[in-house]
């Protein structure tokens, strides 16, 4: 029953996405910090972001709150796959080495131990020459 009430009020509105849910974890950050400063006029600013967190959520402009998603994964992307790229390596840190390709600026993983090689880039068939 609350379940249907729900659906239907959802009906035609945005709900929720990747913008959202870092609004609300960057809210919930925001929050803690403040709390360890310890300045309480400051707790107003994760409540501003909290309420536009929602706005968008309940919005029946979907196609505007689409674009604003998209804007910010244009942001986020290159930052998330950079800390994809460091958790690689760390994790690889003993087994591999990571090179970038002078000429398409492509990353290469190489394994180590190997002496000095020469690596082909994939994507432009240049040649490196490196020590592992």
């Amino acid at each position: 029953m609350i379940m249907n009430w729900l659906q239907k009020m959802m009906y035609g509105r945005y709900g929720t996405d990747q913008l959202n849910i870092a609004l609300l974890i960057f809210s919930m950050l925001l929050t803690l910090v403040i709390q360890l400063i310890g300045i309480p006029w400051l707790s107003l600013l994760p409540l501003c972001l909290l309420i536009i967190c929602f706005v968008r959520m309940f919005s029946r402009n979907i196609p505007r709150r689409y674009q604003e998603n998209n804007q910010f994964l244009k942001l986020w992307n290159p930052v998330k796959s950079w800390f994809s790229l460091q958790r690689r390596k760390w994790k690889d840190r003993k087994t591999h080495r990571y090179y970038k390709c002078p000429k398409c600026s492509r990353i290469l993983r190489v394994p180590k131990g190997k002496g000095k090689i020469c690596i082909t880039c994939p994507g432009c068939r240049t040649e490196i020459i490196r020590k592992t």
